[in-house]
C-alpha cells in the first residue's frame, strides 16, 4: 500500500529552514545556561539514528530486549483489546520499528482496521521506517508525520473524522522528560485525545544500579559516539567548530532524582564559536554539557503519573525480570483535573 508523509511546517514556513532556527535557538539558550544543556532531541539526525539502532543491539542495554519480550508474549492480548472499530495507531519516535512490528502483525492477523501514523522529527528515520515496514506488510496504511511530537498531535486532534486512537511511547522515551516535563507532556497529550482512547507507555524500572550504569557506559563506546555526534551535528548544520576530542562522554546515577543523567565534559579550558548564532561559547576544565537524563520508575510512581494526568492503568505488562514495564493507559475524562 503506498506511503504517504506529511511534513508539518508552523505558520507554513519552510520545514528545513524552521527546524534549523529551532536548533539554532535551542543550542544558543542551552551553551548559555549555567550549568550547560542540550535538549536531548536533537541526537536523532541521520547519523544519531543510525547509531542509536546500534545500541538497542548492545548486549548491556536490556531495553530493547526486556520490551521486546514483553510484546511477544503479550502482543496478541493488545490486539484483541484494540482490534473492532477503526483505529488510529499512532506512534511518538518509533525507531526503526522492529518492536512496531510485533504490535503490526497482532493487530493484522485479528483482522483489525486500522492505519498507523508514526510521528518522528527525523524525515530519514521515517522514511527508512516506511521502507522496512512497507515491504513487510505491503497491505499496511502507513501516514508518516514529520514533526515534534506536539505539533504532530496537536495536528492530528483538528483532523476531522478521526478514529478512535492508540499512542505507542515506547522504549522508555517517557523517561527523557523530567518528573514536571513528563506531567506536562502527558496533560497535553491527554488534551488532544478522546474519553476512551488509549497510550501505551514503555517505563524503564528501577533496579540494581550497576545493570543501569552498564547500558549506558557499553564496552563498544556506541552510546559515547551517540552523544559526541550530537556535537558534530552542530559543527554540520550550524557551523560550530568543536573539537570533539576534547569531550570526554560520562554517564552516572542520580540517586535522588532516580535518572541516569549523561554528559559530554571539557577537557580543558576552550571555545566553541557556531557561525549560525555568530556567537562563542566558553568552557571551563571539567565543566559538563548535560545532553540527556533518562528516568527510572517505581510501579507505584506509574500509576500516580497516570491518575495526576487523567488517565486509568488498564493493563500492567512486564517482562520476567521485572526490567521494564508496558502500561496501557485509558483517556479519562468525567472528571475536571485539578490545576497543575
Amino acid at each position: 500500500m503506498p506511503t504517504s508523509y506529511t511534513l508539518l511546517r508552523p505558520d507554513d514556513l519552510d520545514g528545513q529552514t524552521h527546524q534549523r532556527e529551532s536548533f539554532a535557538l535551542d543550542v544558543l539558550m542551552g551553551l548559555s545556561s549555567s550549568p550547560k544543556h542540550l535538549p536531548s532531541k536533537y541526537f536523532y539526525d541521520e547519523v544519531g539514528s543510525r547509531l542509536f539502532n546500534r545500541i538497542t543491539r548492545l548486549p548491556e542495554y536490556y531495553l530493547t530486549a526486556c520490551e521486546q519480550e514483553i510484546l511477544d508474549a503479550r502482543g496478541a492480548d493488545l490486539a484483541s483489546l484494540l482490534s473492532g472499530e477503526p483505529l488510529d495507531l499512532v506512534e511518538l519516535g518509533p525507531g526503526e520499528g522492529r518492536k512496531t512490528a510485533t504490535i503490526l502483525q497482532a493487530l493484522l492477523s485479528h483482522g483489525a482496521r486500522f492505519r498507523y501514523l508514526p510521528i518522528d522529527i527525523s524525515r530519514s528515520a521515517l522514511e527508512g521506517l516506511a521502507e522496512s515496514l512497507g515491504s513487510e506488510f505491503p497491505v499496511l496504511a502507513i501516514e508518516g508525520l514529520v514533526a515534534d511530537y506536539f505539533t504532530g498531535l496537536r495536528w492530528l486532534s483538528r483532523q476531522q473524522g478521526r478514529s478512535r486512537t492508540c499512542v505507542l511511547l515506547l522504549g522508555s522515551n517517557i523517561g527523557n522528560f523530567s518528573r514536571a516535563e513528563a506531567r506536562t507532556f502527558l496533560r497535553s497529550l491527554w488534551n488532544t485525545l478522546h474519553a476512551g482512547d488509549l497510550v501505551l507507555i514503555g517505563f524503564d524500572l528501577k533496579k540494581d544500579i550497576d545493570v543501569m550504569l552498564d547500558a549506558y557506559n557499553d564496552s563498544q563506546g556506541v552510546t559515547r559516539d551517540f552523544n559526541v555526534n550530537l556535537l558534530q551535528r552542530i559543527n554540520r548544520e550550524l557551523g560550530g567548530d568543536f573539537a570533539v576530542d576534547r569531550f570526554r562522554f560520562f554517564a552516572t546515577y542520580d540517586v535522588f532524582g532516580g535518572s541516569i543523567n549523561s554528559y559530554l565534559v571539557s577537557l580543558a579550558e576552550q571555545s566553541v564559536f557556531v557561525g549560525a548564532i555568530g556567537q562563542r561559547f566558553h568552557f571551563r576544565p571539567w565543566e559538563p554539557i548535560r545532553t540527556e537524563y533518562s528516568y527510572k520508575y517505581l510501579e507505584s510512581d506509574i500509576e500516580s503519573l497516570a491518575a495526576e494526568t487523567g488517565f486509568r492503568v488498564e493493563m500492567q505488562l512486564y517482562d520476567t525480570r521485572h526490567f521494564f514495564a508496558d502500561s496501557l493507559w485509558r483517556v479519562v475524562k468525567e472528571a475536571v483535573l485539578p490545576n497543575d
